[in-house]
């Protein structure tokens, strides 16, 4: 018989297929969220969304309200419960308690935002050729989180199934803008994880390229800062009155050259990037303001942080150099935390249980990917004694995260969701 026998594995392919297809961007999440608060709610879970789940002030590169409307209103058309967008209130991400009336254990963690990328419509493409790819234009599921949300759909209703067994409380947390390092943060504000003495989370793919493979924890991410930066000067004619201007697009370049010029640190990897500058009316206009997109990453959060502090001072200095205001809005960032050795032997111990996994395919410990927002929670939950781990689930993929062909074998749904049962089951015992 089967270890899973709340779901099966077509079950879990129709809940991804749909959620594939209603893409939707961070912090927009609006019908992902309001089908997977349905469909567990009818299951018996205990389900929370809203402010009980994720600070609203807290949260980082929030969309304009134009285009929340705009987003909201599609997820009305597209069918999501009108209920459950009322209880919502304009924000996405939920959780679900197996044991609420018990001390919090384990933390279980799943992102469910999508990716601004316009999918591919090749017939080589598995949602396409299917007819399961993203009703969102300029929106879809090119990281996997459609599988991960798939996952948790089902790892929920497996455990509630045993939830009689269960002596502490096992939260699994839906997060939405995982992409650009946003969600977390926001629903550590609002407790998700406070008291919590064990971490789990995972993701497809990554550095795990082969299907039954699966890396038990991970280290070296880089913790990061996603930042904006605006220059205001003042505008004049460039040809009559040049010295009447202030200009922001020169001062802008001027900060791009500055702030790839900070030093590296000794204690660890930095990087930092201006992924876009933008700014200026016309030829014979000095621009009056200019725009850095950016981010700053480095091995720890504390040489991060330094990173953050130095290009914040260069800023500074640039913007009073040309004579300008400035602002600089955090868009997002997190940790770089490194998973636990007693959580990945867990980990690597319920994969051996599991026939979908091959022994010699198993690996205790493996290279980040970037950055994952889960560093934020699992940062957060060793900030307060506790221990976890951030595996990599294999599987082939026809073309690399964030790239319109993205896809995954489904095949490791169902394992998955064995994976992340036995793991919390495991870890209650031990406590």
């Amino acid at each position: 018989m089967s270890f899973v026998q709340a779901v099966t594995s077509e079950e879990l392919a129709a809940v991804r297929r749909e959620l594939h297809r209603h893409a939707e961007s961070g912090f927009s999440e609006f019908w992902t969220t309001a089908f997977l608060a349905q469909r567990l709610s009818v299951a018996g879970c205990a389900v929370r969304v809203g402010e009980d789940v994720i600070a609203r002030e807290a949260r980082f590169g929030v969309p304009a309200p134009q285009v929340q409307e705009a987003r909201l209103a599609a997820a009305r058309a597209q069918g999501a419960d009108a209920a459950w967008l009322e209880r919502m209130g304009g924000l996405t991400g939920l959780i679900v308690d197996i044991r609420p009336g018990l001390p919090l254990l384990t933390a279980l963690r799943f992102d469910i935002d999508a990716v601004d990328v316009a999918e591919s419509l090749s017939p080589e493409h598995g949602p396409a050729r299917e007819d399961f790819h993203s009703l969102n234009e300029g929106h879809s599921h090119a990281c996997g989180h459609d599988g991960h949300a798939a996952i948790g759909f089902g790892t929920a209703l497996e455990l509630m199934r045993r939830r009689d067994s269960l002596r502490h409380n096992v939260r699994l947390i839906f997060e939405p803008a995982e992409e650009g390092l946003r969600g977390a943060s926001a629903m550590v504000d609002a407790g998700t994880v406070q008291g919590a003495r064990y971490f789990f989370s995972a993701h497809i793919g990554v550095n795990a390229r082969r299907p039954h493979e699966l890396v038990c924890g991970t280290e070296g991410f880089l913790a990061s800062t996603k930042f904006d930066v605006e220059f205001f000067g003042r505008a004049a004619h460039a040809g009559a009155e040049p010295h009447a201007g202030h200009d922001s697009v020169l001062a802008a370049s001027s900060a791009v050259l500055a702030l790839h010029a900070i030093p590296r640190h000794g204690e660890g990897e930095t990087r930092i990037a201006v992924g876009r500058i933008e700014g200026g009316t016309g030829r014979n206009v000095i621009a009056s303001y200019a725009k850095l997109v950016c981010e700053t990453r480095g091995s720890s959060t504390a040489v991060n942080d330094w990173m953050f502090e130095q290009a914040c001072r260069i800023i500074e200095h640039t913007a009073a150099m040309y004579g300008q205001d400035f602002r600089i809005t955090r868009m997002g960032g997190g940790g770089a935390a490194v998973s636990d050795a007693d959580v990945c032997e867990v980990v690597r111990q319920a994969a051996l249980s599991i026939p979908y996994f091959h022994p010699e395919l198993i690996r205790i410990m493996g290279r980040g990917y970037g950055a994952d927002d889960a560093c934020t929670f699992l940062e957060a939950v060793q900030t307060q004694g506790g221990t976890g781990a951030y595996a990599q689930i294999g599987s082939h993929l026809p073309a690399g995260h964030h790239s319109p062909d993205f896809d995954f074998d489904e095949a490791l749904l169902l394992p998955a969701v064995e994976l992340f049962c036995r793991v919390a089951l495991e870890l209650d015992a031990r406590a």
